[in-house]
C-alpha cells in the first residue's frame, strides 16, 4: 500500500465489523439536516410575520451557524485546560450523546419564543441546538472516516451525508405542515405558536437517540497514526494549521457550507419577488435543493461497498434516481403538484456522469462539482422563471459530495491531530450564517438585488475549484495519492 491510514480503534470489533455500527453513526446526521433546512421554512415564516428584512431574518442562518464557531472554540478551550483531547477524555460515544443532550435544550426554549412571538428567544433556542450540533460533528464526522478504510473515508461520509438528507428533504414538507397546520396550498399562518410543536417533538427525538447512542457498541476510542508513504513522505507536525491542507481546507469549509446555506436560505425570496411564490408554497422547492444533495451523495455513497464494477455502475445510476423518488413520495403524501418537478430528471443525469468522471477522487470530485456549481449559478442570474429556480436548486446537486472531499482533505495525513483538527474544521461552519447574512445584505434594491446576489456563490465555488487544484500537490509531497490502488479494490 502506498499511502493509507494504520488506525487502531479501542472499544471497537475488528474493521471488518464496521458495517454493524455504521448505521447507529450516520443516524445522528440525519438530524443535522432536518434542523437546517428547516431553517429555511423558518426564514419566510419570521419576515412575513414580525415584518423583518431580508438581511435581519438571515440572523436565523447566521445564529445556527455560528454556534458551530462558538461549539469549535468551547471544546479546544476545555481540551486546553484539561490538558488533553477533550473526546479523546470523555469518549466519542458519549460526546455525541452529550451533544445531543445540549440540542434537546436548545428546542425547549421555542415554547416561549412561539408565545411570546420572540425573535430573540427562537434565536437563542436554534443557537443552544448548533451548539450540541458543533460536538456531534467534531466526533462523527473524524469517526465516520476512520471505522474503516480511510480511503474510502469520503465515500462513507457520502453515505452519511444521504441520511443527512433524507432529514434536508422531509424536514421543510414537515416543518411547513405543522407551522401551516394544513398540507393544502393557501394555508396561511395565524400566530407564531404553531412553530414549537415540531421543535418540541425533535427535541424528544435527540434525547431518545442520545441513549441509543450511550449504549451502542460505536467505539468511545479512536488512535490514528500518522499517514506514511513507503517512501516516509510525511511525518507528523507539532500544530494541526502546520498542515496547509487544514488550513486551507478550513477556508473551504467556510465558504462551502457558506455556498449550500445562502443559495437555499434565499430561495424562496427569489421566488416571492420573481415569480410571485407564496411563502406556503416555497417548501417542496426547498425540498428539492436539499434533496439534491441527497441525490449527490447517495451517487458518491457507491464507493463506500465492496461491490463488483458492474454492481457499482448499476447503482451509480439507480440510487440518484431512487433519491429523487424519496423527495417525489414525501412530496405525493404532501399533497403538492408533482409535475414541476419531472424536469429535473434530465438535471440528474449530470451529477451521475461527473461522479463517473470524478472516479472516487476526492481532490478531482472537488475540482469538477465546484465548476458545475458556478456554471449553475451563472445560469440562474442570467436566465428569468423556473429555469433560474431550477438553475439554483441544481446547486445543491453540486454542493453534495464538496463536505466529505473538502473534509478528507483537511485532515489526510494528521495522525494524532485530526480531533482537533476536526473542531477547526467544525468551527468554520460558521461560513453558512456569514455567507447567508451577506447574500441578504447584497440582495436589498438598493444594492445588488436578489437574483445578482448569487454571486457570491460563485466566488464560493471559485476557491473551492482552487483548493481541489492545489490540495492534490500538497498531500502528493506527504506522500499521500488517492489515485493509488490498494488491495481493498478502492
Amino acid at each position: 500500500m502506498a499511502s493509507g491510514n494504520t488506525e487502531k480503534i479501542l472499544d471497537h470489533p475488528a474493521p471488518a465489523a464496521t458495517g454493524n455500527v455504521l448505521p447507529v453513526l450516520i443516524s445522528v446526521f440525519f438530524f443535522w439536516g432536518f434542523v437546517a433546512a428547516s431553517n429555511d421554512i423558518l426564514i419566510p415564516v419570521f419576515k412575513e410575520h414580525l415584518d423583518l428584512s431580508q438581511d435581519q431574518v438571515q440572523l436565523i442562518s447566521l445564529a445556527f451557524y455560528f454556534a458551530y464557531t462558538v461549539g469549535a472554540v468551547i471544546y479546544l478551550l476545555l481540551s486546553f485546560l484539561t490538558g488533553g483531547d477533550l473526546l479523546n477524555r470523555i469518549g466519542y460515544r458519549n460526546g455525541i450523546a452529550l451533544g445531543l443532550v445540549i440540542s434537546a435544550a436548545g428546542t425547549l426554549l421555542f415554547y416561549p419564543a412561539a408565545q411570546n412571538s420572540s425573535f430573540e428567544l427562537m434565536l437563542c433556542g436554534l443557537f443552544i441546538v448548533g451548539l450540541g450540533f458543533s460536538l456531534q460533528q467534531t466526533a462523527a464526522n473524524p469517526l465516520t472516516i476512520n471505522i474503516g478504510n480511510p480511503k474510502k473515508g469520503a465515500q462513507r461520509l457520502s453515505l452519511a451525508g444521504g441520511v443527512n438528507n433524507i432529514g434536508t428533504t422531509i424536514g421543510p414538507v414537515l416543518v411547513s405542515f405543522a407551522i401551516f397546520g394544513s398540507l393544502a396550498s393557501g394555508a396561511k399562518l395565524e400566530s407564531l405558536e404553531s412553530v414549537k410543536t415540531p421543535y418540541l417533538i425533535l427535541g424528544a427525538a435527540f434525547l431518545v437517540v442520545a441513549l441509543l447512542f450511550k449504549f451502542s457498541k460505536l467505539p468511545n476510542k479512536l488512535i490514528i497514526e500518522p499517514e506514511v508513504s513507503a517512501t516516509g513522505g510525511n511525518r507528523e507536525r507539532a500544530y494541526p494549521v502546520s498542515y496547509p491542507q487544514l488550513v486551507l481546507g478550513m477556508i473551504g469549509i467556510f465558504l462551502y457550507v457558506g455556498v449550500e446555506v445562502a443559495t437555499a436560505s434565499n430561495l424562496p425570496e427569489f421566488m416571492r419577488v420573481h415569480l410571485g411564490t407564496p411563502t406556503d408554497q416555497v417548501a417542496p422547492y426547498v425540498s428539492l435543493f436539499w434533496a439534491s444533495l441527497m441525490i449527490g451523495r447517495w451517487t458518491g455513497a457507491v464507493g463506500a461497498f465492496d461491490l463488483s464494477k458492474g454492481v457499482k455502475t448499476l447503482l451509480g445510476f439507480f440510487l440518484p434516481y431512487a433519491a429523487f423518488g424519496v423527495f417525489l413520495l414525501v412530496n405525493l403524501i404532501a399533497g403538492n403538484d408533482l409535475t414541476p418537478f419531472y424536469y429535473y430528471l434530465g438535471v440528474i443525469l449530470v451529477i451521475i456522469l461527473a461522479d463517473i468522471f470524478s472516479r472516487n477522487n476526492p481532490a478531482r470530485q472537488l475540482v469538477l462539482f465546484s465548476g458545475l456549481g458556478i456554471i449553475a449559478l451563472l445560469i440562474g442570474i442570467l436566465s428569468k422563471g423556473m429555469i433560474s429556480v431550477y438553475a439554483f436548486i441544481s446547486v445543491g446537486l453540486f454542493c453534495s459530495t464538496l463536505w466529505p472531499c473538502i473534509f478528507t482533505l483537511a485532515i489526510a495525513g494528521l495522525g494524532k491531530h485530526v480531533n482537533k483538527a476536526a473542531s477547526f474544521l467544525i468551527m468554520m461552519i460558521m461560513g453558512g450564517g456569514w455567507i447567508s447574512y451577506l447574500q441578504g445584505w447584497l440582495a436589498n434594491d438598493s444594492r445588488l438585488g436578489i437574483q445578482m446576489s448569487y454571486v457570491v456563490g460563485i466566488g464560493c465555488f471559485a476557491y473551492l475549484l482552487i483548493y481541489g487544484v492545489l490540495v492534490k500537490g500538497i498531500l502528493k509531497r506527504q506522500g499521500i495519492d488517492y489515485d493509488t490502488k490498494t488491495g481493498s479494490g478502492n
